[in-house]
């Protein structure tokens, strides 16, 4: 996976106005913590950042002050709910070669067996421990051919070398639904076409 190089200031400032004064600068507000350190607060660069964000799990190697490099994996973005803007990040410390629990997306490829079956994510993100520098961005699953009542477990879904499932073999990712839910629909409304004709 890539790293992504940023130079972020460590801050002194805290609270809503402060926060405020560093989005009206293009920056974000955030928090490296992990390891049992005392919790690092943050200023990283806007545009940066966002791009970075762009790859799930992103390994981010932090600048600090231009005095210490540490590495990080985002584990909570806030964003504006309207603008979509990043409003705070915060960054969890890894070492190379650590192990991390991290949530990869789930891909599919391939079509449903005819009939307009539906596919289901139960799951739109599998949580998996995989070494911090070689977090895989996501996993693919085929589902060629699956008729309705198929399910895809966790098991079933390959995995790069070296990273492990974080939940339970048999925990449900993908089901097909039949799509009788449609057809019932339909029929209902014959039925009241039929009525209103009838009176």
């Amino acid at each position: 996976m890539s790293e992504v190089k940023i130079a972020a200031q460590s801050r002194t400032e805290f609270g809503k106005g402060a926060a405020r004064r560093i989005r009206r600068d293009s920056k974000v507000p955030g928090v490296l913590y992990g390891h049992g350190s005392d919790p690092i607060h943050l200023t990283l660069p806007g545009h940066e950042l966002l791009l970075a964000l762009r790859t799930p799990n992103v390994l981010i190697s932090l600048d600090i002050d231009g005095k210490s490099n540490e590495l990080a994996i985002p584990k909570s973005v806030q964003r504006d709910p309207i603008k979509g803007f990043l409003e705070h990040v915060d960054l969890q410390l890894v070492k190379r070669g650590e192990k991390v629990t991290v949530e990869i997306p789930v891909h599919t490829e391939g079509e449903l067996a005819p009939g307009g079956n539906l596919l289901e994510h139960v799951l739109n993100a599998l949580p998996v421990e995989a070494e911090a520098t070689h977090i895989p961005e996501s996993v693919t699953v085929s589902v060629e051919g699956l008729e309705a009542g198929a399910s895809v477990l966790a098991k079933d879904i390959p995995l790069p070398s070296g990273t492990t499932l974080a939940v339970e073999d048999d925990t449900v990712v993908l089901q097909v639904l039949a799509a009788q839910a449609e057809e019932a629909a339909e029929g209902e409304e014959g039925e009241a076409a039929g009525e209103v004709a009838e009176a």
